[in-house]
């Protein structure tokens, strides 16, 4: 496929990861990064994105816009990027512009989206990314993609990027990564929860004893990975409520995952929530890290 011009809003850690693989497949990668942080302006000069002044100049370059953003803002960005192509009359054309959500949101968020950008003239495709940025894991970050016509989203199977059809309507890619974030993310949530809940009753030594005797590799991810967890609590909360509107739009209970939200909120509460994946203090212990998270309960 010919070398084409792909936004990405934002440049965060994930956004960059894709931009720089698509740089690095011939692609012109651009951005906006008015409003963005000095650490996303950062990773963009770094990376290789080329930035234009605002949104309008976004609508009228790009091929196809990729949403990348916490998944509370992606209405926001949906409603900016309509307002943009009335301003500047950008159309639908063969080439684009085509808008691509990819955030963590629900079937019906991202039906939302859709009706703001179908309403506003250009074409729609449903997007749930899963797995790490693309050359931070040991597999391809998978790109699961849902609507009418996915040929545009083609031009994103690149080395270490996955694109796999969800189905044929929007919604369904969402939906997927919802199950697949729902399961792994509310299990970090819930191991988060147990040690922060042992500590509050002076039990963490005992509850790692046992774990470490009965259960080792649960063990083994709880010391190392929740002291990682508040780096990502401030993204991972609204994701939590996403999933929860998603499980009982399905008929299923969304208390497990509001409980996932509860524990990730209480996590961004803390001075931890400062860091970033980037930051993160690797020697902090477990036991250090929930002993802040019942502080932050006393509160």
């Amino acid at each position: 496929m010919p070398d084409q011009i792909i936004a990405i809003i934002a440049p965060g850690d994930m956004g960059g990861g894709v931009g720089e693989a698509l740089i690095k497949a011939g692609h012109d990668v651009v951005t906006t990064l008015v409003g963005r942080s000095d650490e996303s302006r950062a990773r963009a000069e770094r990376v290789g994105f080329r930035a234009l002044p605002d949104l309008d100049a976004v609508v009228q370059e790009a091929s196809l816009v990729l949403s990348i953003l916490p998944p509370a803002n992606a209405i926001d960005l949906a409603r900016d990027v309509a307002a943009a192509v009335a301003r500047t009359g950008a159309e639908r054309t063969e080439v684009g512009p085509v808008y691509m959500d990819c955030n963590a949101i629900s079937p019906d968020t991202t039906k939302q989206v859709g009706d703001i950008i179908i309403g506003a003239g250009l074409a729609y495709i449903d997007c749930g990314i899963i797995g790490w940025a693309p050359g931070k894991g040991p597999q391809p970050t998978r790109f699961y993609v849902s609507g009418p016509d996915l040929v545009p989203s083609d031009v994103l199977a690149v080395d270490g990027i996955m694109v796999k059809s969800a189905g044929a309507e929007i919604g369904q890619a969402s939906a997927l990564k919802m199950l697949y974030a729902g399961l792994n993310k509310g299990r970090f949530s819930l191991f988060a929860t147990m040690a922060t809940a042992a500590e509050a009753m002076g039990l963490l030594d005992a509850f790692g004893e046992e774990l470490a005797f009965s259960q080792k590799d649960t063990w083994n991810y709880m010391q190392g990975g929740i002291s990682r967890l508040p780096a990502d609590s401030e993204r991972w909360w609204p994701e939590m409520d996403e999933i929860a509107a998603t499980m009982e739009a399905a008929g299923v209970t969304g208390d497990f995952h509001r409980g996932a939200s509860w524990i990730l909120q209480l996590m961004a509460a803390t001075p931890l929530a400062a860091e970033t994946r980037e930051t993160i203090d690797g020697e902090r212990t477990l036991a250090e890290t929930v002993a802040i998270f019942v502080d932050q309960l006393k509160k």
